[in-house]
């Protein structure tokens, strides 16, 4: 044991990855719908390995926080800045109120009980389950005029005023919306009738529009049939098929046709006679089913071995922001193209007739490949599988985005900066934007955005918890259960305000309210919560533009508590 503990001291890398494992360990084990999470397990778990006294070299956590902050402005950069404009003018204003009054109450409570900076900024990271916030702040301590023992003891109490306050941050928030919310609004029946009645309005389609929307992002099907129904004994074209197909609510696509054994590919104006072999594709729910529509389904794998693909496109397209998916599906290049499922921000949108598309949105689209390639080139650009990390970009990017952090303005005696971090964020938000605008350069796998996000913060949060160790458990006694108490009403107070807020003032809907509380405060557990609750995906549409706001600002307000504190 000793000859381990000094490997560990002569080599704290090797403390640092103990951390990161058995933290991600701890952070995925669940009891019923309890989980410690990711963050907290590696902050409890460098504690706890922080006892042995391990030294940390200080640059090592800088480094790879400002990975994560430039990681987190590049995911969300596209829709922070589409936001700022149009439709998502009113979630913007109200993610900005939302995340004031975060800032606001944490503040009070801070001076009402006397709280230190350390204290403020670590109740402000826990109790709004934003992190990076101790980062921010830590890097802001620097500018203030106090004496090098204060700023440790402020360093020193900062994790574990975190550790008491996140987990009623992250489990509170998820419960107060998914249960006091639906209260707040009259009930989780009206709220659910009130949602209902949302999902069947943004479902209505024009009478020659697609009518293949659903709530469930369900997979595209290649069905073979017969064509044995009496519809096909006047000789239907491939378009009159289609068309007879529409009218029965069913938007499918003829892709393959066999006649008289011999395989083709069709055309609008082929004629299909009765008794022809013919492959249909569309949405699976609109072709399994009653077969006296058109025949008996084929087993056929000669009929079915045709290369169909699968393609991610991210939306490039001036003319298509702010179009939706009903008008969407009636351009042209659309034709023999189903869309399994859009994303935004990295959130999952229902495909619904009038869910706007938005520039940065990524639409999973499924097709024949001469189909998918020309719906790509119309839409904007192939996210094609690659490894590739344009590594420049992320090197300059950072490096650009902390000279910019650095410039400071003198209020008085008082230096304000964004700070380096700070900088790092909006180099990756404004890069991020540029990249959705000319995806030329800056591509960033979103693999390599999850470990750049994932392992950087947590590599941070990892050392905080070591160098912070040795005097955790003294910190703990001094904070006391009250801080914890403390930290439940900062969680509360802006969640309950915002619910009212976004349907008195905003007048949202119920499920779009309660998704903007969840976004503004960047929870994701909180927006599986409330769609489990009502029974609906409809809160993601007031997520993502929410998300991108709360991400940005939350983080920001370490700067600002520090210097509000000081």
């Amino acid at each position: 044991m000793d000859w381990i503990i000094n490997v560990l001291r002569t080599n704290p890398s090797l403390a640092v990855f103990l951390t990161i494992g058995v933290g991600f360990f701890i952070g995925q084990l669940k009891y019923k719908s309890f989980s410690l999470g990711t963050v907290t397990s590696v902050l409890l778990v460098g504690v706890l390995v922080g006892q042995l006294d391990i030294p940390v070299p200080g640059p090592l956590k800088d480094v790879f926080f400002l990975l994560f902050l430039f990681a987190i402005g590049y995911s969300v950069g596209p829709q922070f800045f589409s936001a700022l404009r149009g439709d998502g003018l009113k979630q913007v204003l109200f993610a900005v109120v939302v995340c004031v009054l975060c800032l606001l109450s944490t503040w009070g409570i801070a001076l009402l009980m006397g709280y230190n900076i350390g204290e403020a900024v670590g109740m402000l990271a826990g109790s709004q389950t934003m992190s990076a916030v101790i980062g921010v702040g830590t890097d802001t301590m620097s500018t203030v005029s106090a004496s090098a023992a204060e700023k440790q003891q402020w360093l020193q109490i900062m994790p574990v005023c975190y550790a008491v306050t996140y987990v009623f941050g992250t489990i509170g928030s998820a419960y107060l919306l998914a249960n006091l919310g639906p209260w707040l609004l009259g009930g989780l029946k009206k709220v659910k009738a009130e949602t209902a009645e949302l999902e069947k309005k943004l479902n209505t389609g024009s009478a020659n529009s697609d009518p293949n929307y659903i709530k469930a992002l369900r997979p595209v099907a290649f069905r073979a049939y017969k064509t044995s129904d009496d519809f096909f004994g006047a000789n239907p074209t491939v378009a009159d098929i289609e068309k007879h197909l529409l009218d029965q609510g069913r938007r499918l696509f003829v892709e393959r046709v066999r006649i008289d054994g011999k395989i083709t590919e069709p055309t609008p104006d082929m004629k299909i006679p009765q008794g022809a072999d013919i492959v249909l594709s569309g949405r699976r729910e609109y072709i399994i089913g009653d077969e006296s529509w058109i025949g008996p389904e084929l087993a056929d794998a000669e009929l079915l071995d045709f290369p169909a693909e699968n393609l991610d496109i991210t939306v490039a397209s001036k003319k298509l922001d702010g179009v939706t998916v009903d008008d969407l599906r009636k351009k042209p290049f659309m034709y023999g193209v189903s869309i399994k499922s859009i994303t935004r921000s990295g959130v999952a949108v229902p495909v619904l007739a009038q869910v706007k598309i938005q520039r940065g949105d990524i639409l999973s689209i499924v097709g024949l490949p001469r189909e998918v390639n020309e719906a790509a080139s119309n839409l904007g650009y192939v996210d094609r599988k690659s490894t590739k990390t344009d590594l420049v970009f992320v090197g300059l990017g950072i490096f650009l985005g902390g000279l910019l952090g650095s410039l400071a303005i003198h209020l008085g005696n008082v230096p304000v900066s964004l700070s380096v971090s700070g900088g790092v964020l909006i180099a990756g938000l404004c890069l991020g934007w540029l990249r959705s605008k000319h995806p030329t350069f800056g591509r960033i796998p979103s693999s390599s955005v999850w470990l750049m996000n994932n392992l950087g913060l947590n590599m941070f949060i990892a050392v905080i918890g070591i160098s912070s160790g040795p005097s955790f458990v003294t910190g703990l006694k001094e904070v006391g259960f009250g801080l914890f108490l403390m930290g439940a009403l900062a969680t509360s107070i802006p969640l309950i305000l915002g619910v009212l807020i976004g349907r008195k003032i905003f007048r949202f809907p119920s499920a779009i309210t309660l998704g903007c509380c969840a976004g503004s405060r960047t929870t994701t557990a909180a927006l599986g919560a409330v769609q489990d609750s009502i029974g609906s995906t409809l809160p993601a549409m007031g997520y993502t533009v929410t998300y991108a706001i709360g991400n940005t600002l939350l983080i920001l307000w370490g700067v600002v508590i520090v210097l509000l504190m000081s």
